[in-house]
């Protein structure tokens, strides 16, 4: 399969240039810079599959001693390079140019006021077109033999070749959508100097993936699977399904902590879709862990034991089990390394079901480990999933147990599933529901004075959550109509008896947490 590789040197951008040329059906991986060895050996051996490396920009500079500096002599000529802002720095300096700090930092939107039309990489663009800067170094001086391709009013070098070789740099980043030709130049780049077919599609992933499961998962394995509802976790489950049939066994616990209504409507979806999903019921045993628990980490680990435990059970009556599925996505795995400079992140080991490989002693399957979010709903439609899940807002592993503040108890449970109900039914009858990233409500550990009828009283406040996102890694509140929030505020105090007081959370993250706990 032909691929572009990315040399990661910690750049927050690095996850976005992989997206957009994910957008141009061209596979794309996040490999660390540490890497450049390997992919040297890659090339060294005819690997034709590898058509083209990105090196990505840096929170670090090329003039540190200690910043990241690999040997790329086995790479460079070989195949082609673009370096996007630190790794065009550093081809300039391994060349022996200059690179210094800038007069003035550069970031933020530029214009290219000149450029070369006939350079392959700057095809299609256009004079004075606006790119993004993002950097506090700038290249003084190239080599004596590279050609400058195009420039700012403040940037003399904002793109250079080697001559020679399908080798650029650009000082800008193409990838963020300020840069408003840049997915033109990298489809120059991937498409026209890499050669790629831009064959990587839903449905080229499907045969592609259903055909590897076949090949690693034995003939006569059982593979289980614990579902949630979630998007990530149903693809899976149909991508295994359409592998193996009925040897998959899907295991969907209701926690007590689940949607009103959503243990039956999602074992129902499930039923429609032909997948052996086994629906427990434990809530009971998941309310006795939580007994008298206020503090969120405490109630996040009782949840967590109590699943492995309750899966594990279930799990033990499958028959030749050999395999756990988990549906850990693209991000899960990029971010569990830490590049030098850059965040360092670690991300729990199958995290979705925590502990179970080693209690159970079962080798791991994980089919959309190479997707991001937005390629997994693409391939979920392409096998033909529900709109319903394909489009559900994410939703917290221990659901409601972090969106009640306070101990958990039944009662308060039943009392935030109907309030959750009103406001989230009303989103969807509004039009509103896909228009947000994620949204809920929240019990809070206080009560208030209300006036309903004659009588006087003192009840329970909710609060209402509702944020957009990309990908949760930051978040801004709804902006949902006034007339909207009265709608929902007024049916919440009518039909839930307990609650008298609605409020609307307009926080943002950061500082906040689209969670409350």
């Amino acid at each position: 399969m032909q691929q572009i590789l990315i040399l990661d040197f910690g750049s927050q951008y690095t996850q976005l240039i992989a997206r957009r040329i994910r957008e141009l059906h061209v596979f794309c991986e996040i490999h660390p810079y540490t890497h450049a060895p390997q992919l040297a050996a890659r090339i060294s051996a005819g690997d034709d599959s590898l058509r083209g490396v990105i090196l990505s920009g840096s929170p670090c500079s090329v003039r540190d001693a200690d910043s990241p500096n690999p040997d790329l002599s086995g790479i460079l000529g070989k195949v082609p390079v673009l370096g996007i802002c630190y790794g065009a720095q550093l081809l300039a300096q391994q060349g022996g140019g200059e690179v210094l700090p800038a007069t003035i930092r550069e970031y933020g939107r530029a214009r290219l006021t000149s450029l070369e039309e006939a350079s392959p990489l700057l095809t299609g663009l256009h004079l004075d077109t606006q790119v993004w800067m993002s950097h506090g170094d700038t290249i003084k001086t190239l080599p004596a033999e590279y050609n400058i391709i195009a420039s700012t009013p403040e940037v003399a070098v904002a793109a250079y070749q080697l001559p020679g070789q399908d080798t650029y740099g650009i000082q800008f980043h193409p990838e963020v959508t300020h840069s408003t030709e840049g997915k033109q130049l990298l489809a120059n780049f991937v498409v026209n100097i890499c050669g790629c077919d831009q064959s990587w599609t839903p449905e080229h992933f499907v045969d592609s993936m259903v055909e590897a499961l076949q090949n690693t998962v034995g003939p006569d394995d059982q593979v289980i699977l614990g579902l949630s509802g979630g998007v990530d976790s149903s693809v899976a489950a149909l991508l295994l399904h359409r592998a193996i049939g009925p040897r998959l066994h899907g295991i969907f616990v209701d926690n007590g902590l689940l949607r009103q209504d959503e243990f039956a409507s999602v074992l129902k979806a499930y039923e429609g879709l032909g997948l052996n999903v086994t629906g427990v019921n434990a809530a009971p045993e998941f309310y006795a862990a939580l007994a008298g628990l206020t503090d969120p980490e405490q109630k996040r680990k009782a949840i967590g034991r109590t699943f492995v435990e309750v899966f594990d059970r279930e799990a033990q009556k499958v028959e030749g089990a050999r395999w756990l599925a988990q549906g850990t996505i693209y991000p899960d795995v990029i971010e569990s390394v830490s590049v030098h400079g850059g965040p360092a992140v670690t991300i729990k080991s199958h995290h979705n079901v925590g502990g179970l490989p080693e209690k159970m002693n079962l080798k791991i399957v994980e089919p959309l480990r190479m997707l991001f979010k937005d390629e997994v709903r693409e391939v979920g439609a392409t096998l033909g999933l529900p709109a319903d899940i394909l489009n559900r807002h994410p939703f917290p592993g221990p659901g409601l147990g972090i969106r009640i503040l306070g101990d958990i108890t039944p009662e308060k449970v039943d009392l935030l599933q109907r309030a959750d109900g009103v406001f989230i039914n009303l989103l969807k009858e509004r039009g509103l529901y896909d228009k947000t990233w994620q949204a809920g409500a929240m019990l809070l550990p206080i009560q208030s004075v209300g006036v309903m009828g004659d009588e006087r009283t003192y009840e329970r406040v909710v609060a209402l959550r509702a944020v957009t996102s990309v990908d949760g890694m930051t978040a801004d509140w709804a902006h949902l109509p006034y007339d909207f929030l009265a709608e929902v505020s007024n049916k919440i105090i009518n039909q839930v008896r307990g609650i008298n007081r609605v409020v609307y959370d307009i926080s943002s993250k950061p500082p906040a947490t689209i969670e409350w706990e």
